[in-house]
């Protein structure tokens, strides 16, 4: 894939949409949409890793899916935690840092834990960062944000305010993506998302793969980024 001066691809961003209605057109549970929806991921992370993408961050569990019923949040939970702990021989064979972003505080400590034994373990890793946005809300991150700077006693400029941001070491969103025919952010990156080249597809996450991701990174270096130039 040739790149242009102006079409560096370091940060991709998907917001993985459709996991419940792919279930629901095979007459299945939602639960199974989540499960087949856990194997596109590790598909997706390990094909970001061999193409040298530097990092990638997948909408897993925003802070208004609370709002879903009981008994799919407690199954999302559960299998957070099992994916977590099934996909750090992967991450580690693959040289992959996780990273987590969003207010964990809402989580249990069990899986407060899981999460921070794993972005442990893989820390010194060196190709790509996968970070999963958990309970995480671009408002929510801004207001903390603000908090920070208060608290912090810093001057509001744009340099201070996106070191507070849950996204500071990570940087800005060159490319973004969203599944399943749904066009909209959903109150997701937006601080980071305001240049990046975006992307919907009607394909439902499940059925989603790297042969995809491929054809829209082939138009993303086609696209002429112009950042508010000309």
């Amino acid at each position: 894939m040739e790149q242009t001066s102006n079409n560096s691809l370091n940060h991709i961003a998907i917001i993985m949409d459709g996991n419940g209605r792919w279930a629901k057109n095979k007459g299945l549970n939602r639960t199974a949409g989540h499960e087949e929806g856990a194997k596109v991921v590790r598909e997706i992370t390990t094909y970001c890793a061999k193409i040298g993408i530097k990092y990638l961050t997948l909408y897993a569990f925003s802070t208004e899916n609370w709002a879903r019923p009981k008994l799919e949040i407690e199954y999302l939970m559960k299998l957070l935690d099992k994916y977590l702990k099934n996909e750090l021989k992967t991450l580690m064979e693959n040289s992959i840092r996780f990273k987590a972003i969003g207010d964990l505080s809402k989580f249990s400590k069990a899986l407060q834990k899981t999460i921070k034994d794993v972005e442990e373990k893989t820390a010194d890793n060196k190709n790509l960062t996968q970070v999963l946005a958990l309970n995480y809300g671009s408002k929510d991150e801004i207001i903390r944000a603000i908090k920070k700077l208060t608290e912090k006693n810093l001057e509001i400029n744009e340099k201070n305010f996106e070191a507070c941001l849950d996204t500071a070491e990570i940087g800005n969103v060159d490319l973004l993506i969203r599944t399943s025919g749904e066009i909209r952010l959903s109150n997701y990156l937006l601080w980071q998302n305001a240049y990046a080249e975006m992307f919907f597809t009607s394909t439902l996450w499940p059925d989603f793969n790297s042969k995809e991701l491929e054809n829209i990174i082939e138009e993303f270096y086609n696209r002429q980024r112009r950042f508010g130039g000309v």
